[in-house]
């Protein structure tokens, strides 16, 4: 597959379309990554919209539509366009609901806990989540959060900022989630409830060897059973 050199937001979004996926950072793992292709004007925390990746991370989800950006390979970011979310939720969630899987012992009783309070206050920001949290289970957020990303049951919808007693911005945006159930279309969720698993991972293993043909069966096997 040719991916093409990217100079520009748009042509970030375009080539992202074009792969499917993409690890964030500069780091492929083994896998794919579109930071491969930066130009050479492509520089992070500029706080340039159109050559600072770190902002289109927060931009491809707000303006696109049909880009996720999340906590979705080996724990660390990355990007799923809405045409290969269905295949990548086949896998990772086998068809299991979220109770199915706090069932099973899969999810942790504090993942539970920020699972319902996202349900319940769409778009919430990390600071107002922690706020339901003492001192010691806040030390489990993190991890708690990475794995309903994981597992797909979270995304990330946006970001905004904390508001003084005097009803005033301040600080650095904040990072909101949502169930992905609110993210996507039901459309999204009756596809991939109607893909068998064997299926979507042959598809997106050869999706991967066309981006990387040197990429390892085991690396292609942890990224796509990390769940």
């Amino acid at each position: 597959m040719q991916i093409n050199n990217i100079t520009c937001f748009n042509d970030f979004c375009s080539e992202l379309r074009k792969a499917g996926f993409s690890l964030g950072g500069s780091i492929d793992e083994g896998i794919f990554a579109l930071s491969s292709y930066y130009g050479d004007n492509i520089e992070s925390h500029t706080d340039d919209e159109e050559t600072d990746p770190w902002k289109w991370r927060i931009r491809s989800i707000m303006e696109c539509g049909d880009i996720a950006y999340g906590k979705l390979f080996f724990n660390k970011g990355g990007w799923i366009t809405k045409e290969w979310y269905p295949y990548f939720l086949a896998v990772r969630r086998g068809g299991e609901s979220f109770d199915k899987c706090y069932g099973d012992g899969k999810i942790s009783n504090i993942a539970k806990k920020v699972y319902k309070i996202i349900c319940s206050n769409p778009n919430i920001a990390l600071h107002e989540i922690k706020s339901h949290f003492n001192k010691d289970e806040s030390k489990k957020l993190s991890t708690a959060l990475t794995t309903l990303q994981m597992k797909m049951f979270i995304t990330i919808s946006g970001q905004k900022y904390k508001i003084s007693k005097e009803g005033r911005e301040y600080g650095w945006p904040v990072t909101t989630f949502v169930r992905v159930e609110e993210f996507f279309e039901e459309e999204v969720f009756t596809k991939a409830n109607n893909i068998n698993e064997s299926e979507a991972i042959d598809k997106i293993k050869k999706r991967i060897l066309e981006l990387n043909s040197k990429a390892q069966e085991k690396v292609i096997k942890k990224f796509l059973y990390k769940r």
